[in-house]
């Protein structure tokens, strides 16, 4: 009986097709034990630690960092040793390893986030536990195996302790973290070390140490200045310009991680969708004192969801099925520089204006640090894009399945408005409302807009 393990990458609990390796903690050729960490995986929504299925010799790993792996394919192949801890023969993990299973989320018919992450023998599946079991889905590091879920820990990688969301950090910001002062608790280094090394490029990537000057190698030959482009020929005419042709001189990147993710959805909002937008101006002018916008923005999609519920709802195009939904859980949009995340704000309708902001503060943070878990990230009523923060008055947010529509706030503005007697200069928030027109009528699209805007209009 042959020795030899493979080890396919199991469906990270998002239903993805592929993860982007981020990096190894061990090489070729090296011993591991079952469970240890075997390599950091990113997906769509966090950087997770993938734990060895069996103790051996590592015979093969499947790629490089950067490199991106299809689901169900080989991660990694072991020379199993029997003298070593090894996962009892049929053991029960409670999950089933007949092939990837649909992975839970915004599109499916039940999004509760009870996936898991398995890592065994045959390669690991995700299916539902046959008995309830505290979520690991795809939280940062939380990754079930057998019967435990292994808590996120900083793993000691070529002599530097870091969590692998930190070690992510460090490859986008080309940062070496063997040259990085760390400040964390047992010498670990943080999110903040890693940024702090790029603000002030003292651990800069690929830059070589500084050698004594009787060390220093002679200079080379100075190597050919490119010529500068010009928009005059040789002869001082002015040059003709041209199409790019078929070969572009941009540098071709492909789509990882999140922003990989944002182009799956964005494609699927598009082909299944029949989106319609109603724009409007909220008039703010009776506000009274410094009021928390984003706060008075969720107060305000509350109020609508109240009194008009077909837009507070989800729908299935194939089945004709929609639900209404008691609760408003709203989808915030944050944009990143990896791409557009959309954590859920739970249970909107009973906070007030500190909960909100609380609230906010806390998803804001975990997806700039990439800890935010998955079950954050799907299973909102109503999605929030709050893109006025940056530029644009108007828009056409994206529905995404099986939600119904989607609340756009604009830059705002001061418009000169017309009353009775006269004119006066307004505060104003141009508000753009895009909803899914198999699921809800103009009329209730409409209505709803009107009661957002009239909360809005309130004066606290």
């Amino acid at each position: 009986m042959s020795n030899k393990n493979t080890f396919y990458l199991p469906d990270l609990g998002e239903g993805l097709p592929d993860a982007t390796i981020v990096e190894w903690s061990v090489k070729v050729g090296d011993t591991i034990r079952l469970d240890d960490a075997l390599v950091s995986m990113e997906t769509a929504k966090a950087v997770v630690e993938v734990p060895s299925p069996v103790s051996g010799k590592v015979l093969k790993l499947a790629g490089e960092p950067g490199d991106i792996i299809i689901t169900g394919a080989m991660l990694a192949e072991f020379e199993v040793d029997p003298s070593m801890p090894q996962r009892a023969a049929g053991q029960d993990t409670g999950h089933g390893h007949g092939g990837p299973a649909p992975a839970k989320g915004v599109g499916s018919d039940d999004p509760g986030p009870d996936n898991k992450v398995v890592a065994s023998d045959e390669g690991g599946a995700i299916a539902e536990a046959e008995a309830p079991r505290a979520d690991s889905g795809t939280v940062v590091g939380a990754m079930q195996s057998s019967d435990a879920v292994r808590s996120e820990q900083a793993v000691a990688v070529g002599g530097v302790k870091a969590m692998p969301a930190v070690r992510a950090l460090a490859r986008k910001l080309k940062v070496d973290l063997s040259r990085v002062r760390a400040t964390g608790a047992d010498g670990v280094v943080t999110m903040g070390d890693v940024k702090q090394a790029a603000a002030d490029g003292s651990a800069r990537a690929g830059a070589a140490v500084a050698q004594p000057a009787a060390a220093q190698p002679a200079p080379a030959a100075a190597a050919p200045v490119a010529a500068t482009r010009s928009t005059l020929s040789q002869a001082g005419k002015p040059m003709r310009t041209q199409p790019p042709g078929v070969s572009a001189s941009g540098q071709p990147e492909q789509l990882k991680g999140v922003r990989r993710n944002m182009a799956r959805v964005m494609a699927d909002a598009h082909a299944k969708v029949v989106p319609t937008t109603l724009c409007d101006d909220a008039d703010l002018h009776a506000w009274i004192g410094k009021q928390d916008i984003t706060a008075r923005l969720i107060r305000a999609i509350v109020a609508a969801c109240k009194a008009v519920p077909a837009l507070n709802a989800w729908f299935d195009g194939d089945k004709l099925v929609r639900t209404l939904h008691p609760h408003v859980d709203i989808g915030i949009a944050v944009d990143t520089d990896d791409g557009l995340f959309v954590p859920a704000l739970r249970n909107a309708d009973v906070l007030d204006a500190s909960g909100v902001r609380t609230a906010i503060k806390r998803l804001r943070a975990q997806v700039e640090d990439r800890s935010i878990p998955a079950s954050e990230l799907s299973g909102y009523t109503i999605s929030l894009s709050n893109f006025g923060m940056f530029a644009g008055r108007y828009a056409t947010p994206v529905v995404v399945p099986p939600t119904v529509a989607i609340v756009g706030a604009g830059k705002l503005s001061h418009d000169v408005v017309a009353v009775i007697g006269g004119i006066e200069v307004h505060r104003r928030m141009p508000i753009s409302l895009t909803f899914d027109h198999r699921a809800a009528t103009g009329g209730e699209a409409a209505r709803f807009l009107k009661a957002l805007l009239d909360d809005l209009a309130l004066p606290n």
